[in-house]
This record gives C-alpha cells, sequence and structure tokens, in this order.
C-alpha cells in the first residue's frame, strides 16, 4: 500500500535500527522537525549521490528535539525505521518547504541466524580491536543485527547502498561475513607498514637463522 512521506535527502545511507543524530539548519528542514514533533510524522531519507536521489530510502522517526540555536538551528535525535521505495518524487509537499513523495514499503528479512551473526561479532570485534574502534559490540547475538555494523566494515556508499537493499538475511550475513574477512588483512598489513616505518633508522635487534 503506498503512503506520502516527506523526505530529507542526505549523502548517506541510513541502515534500519539506526540512531541517528542531525544538525539541522535548513529552514525547509527546520519546519519538517517542528510538523514531525506535532503531529508524530515519520520521513524518509532518501540517498543523495552523483546530483540525484536514489529510488530506495529509510524511514525516520524524530525522538527528540535536543536543543534549539538561538538563529533557529537544532539539533535532534532520530531512530531509523524501515525500507521504502519512492514511487513519485514531489520537489514540495503540498504547501510545505520540503520535498516529499508516493512511498511503498520495503519488506526485508529482519530474522538472521543467530549462530552466523556470532561469527560475525567474533570478527567484528577482531576487526575493530585492528582499527581502534571503541564502538561497543552486543556481548552476544541475540541483540545483534548485521545493519548494526554496516558503517564500520569498509563499505564504500554505493556497497552501503547495495546492502540496505539486500533483503535475504542470509545473503546480508554472507556479504558481511566476506567483507570483514577480506578486510582484516588489510587493516594488519597496515599496522605492519605502520610499525616498520616507526622502527626505521633504530637499531634492531635481529636473531639470524640457523642455517
Amino acid at each position: 500500500m503506498s503512503r506520502t512521506l516527506a523526505l530529507f535527502p542526505l549523502q548517506i545511507v541510513v541502515f534500519p535500527g539506526e540512531a541517528l543524530n542531525l544538525h539541522i539548519f535548513e529552514p525547509r528542514y527546520r519546519q519538517l522537525m517542528r510538523d514531525c514533533e506535532q503531529d508524530q510524522l515519520t520521513f524518509a531519507i532518501p540517498f543523495f549521490q552523483h546530483g540525484s536521489i536514489k529510488e530506495y530510502a529509510t524511514e525516520v522517526r524524530l525522538l527528540a528535539i535536543e536543543k534549539v540555536y538561538p538563529g533557529g538551528e537544532m539539533d535532534v535525535k532520530t531512530q531509523a525505521l524501515g525500507i521504502v521505495r519512492i514511487q513519485e518524487f514531489y520537489p514540495q509537499l503540498g504547501e510545505k518547504l520540503y520535498a516529499g513523495g508516493l512511498v511503498k514499503d520495503y519488506p526485508f528479512e529482519s530474522n538472521e541466524n543467530r549462530l552466523v551473526n556470532e561469527q560475525i561479532l567474533q570478527r567484528a570485534r577482531e576487526l575493530f580491536v585492528a582499527l581502534d574502534i571503541s564502538k561497543p559490540l552486543p556481548k552476544n547475538a541475540a541483540a545483534f543485527t548485521t545493519f548494526d555494523i554496516a558503517h564500520y566494515v569498509g563499505f564504500n556508499p554505493d556497497q552501503e547502498y547495495e546492502f540496505l537493499l539486500t533483503l535475504a538475511a542470509t545473503t546480508r550475513q554472507h556479504v558481511l561475513l566476506e567483507q570483514i574477512s577480506r578486510v582484516i588483512p588489510v587493516v594488519k598489513e597496515m599496522e605492519n607498514l605502520r610499525n616498520r616505518a616507526q622502527l626505521n633508522g633504530h637499531f634492531k635487534n635481529l636473531i639470524p637463522p640457523k642455517i
């Protein structure tokens, strides 16, 4: 079933379940936040890239307007919900300043294999240590989905968008596990290169091999 949502295009991919904090400065989007607060509306964030809006977007709800600045700018907290497909785009939604569109839900499989997610978490911890990322990870897979770490495994924006559109849970798990397994050796090799560069010029205590 189609419905109308306000659209807030951004140059980022937003994943379902993601907590997104935004600094709002344009008058049209300040108006949108006020409308969401007053009427309990949701809106969609489509990925904007190469001068155009992508066909799929993430529906988002406003949690709170945390701060309003003297000039009208605001800091807001939002929560991503699900994925929608934009069927029609309206540069202006009625008399509002912001854009809108006719959208349809794009349902994805949310039930992921817990054992596979345990493997993903284990590899993700290894990757985060190598990258010195302090983002906390769940202790077990019960409170984890593949979307939770998709921003932190080395995907480029196009890959993130493709990952967003991957409906099958098993496929998402496979793609994520493969990506992490590919990135870890690269990160470790970069760390080795960094360490060797730092040691350049030092006296080295090397043990020669027994020949």
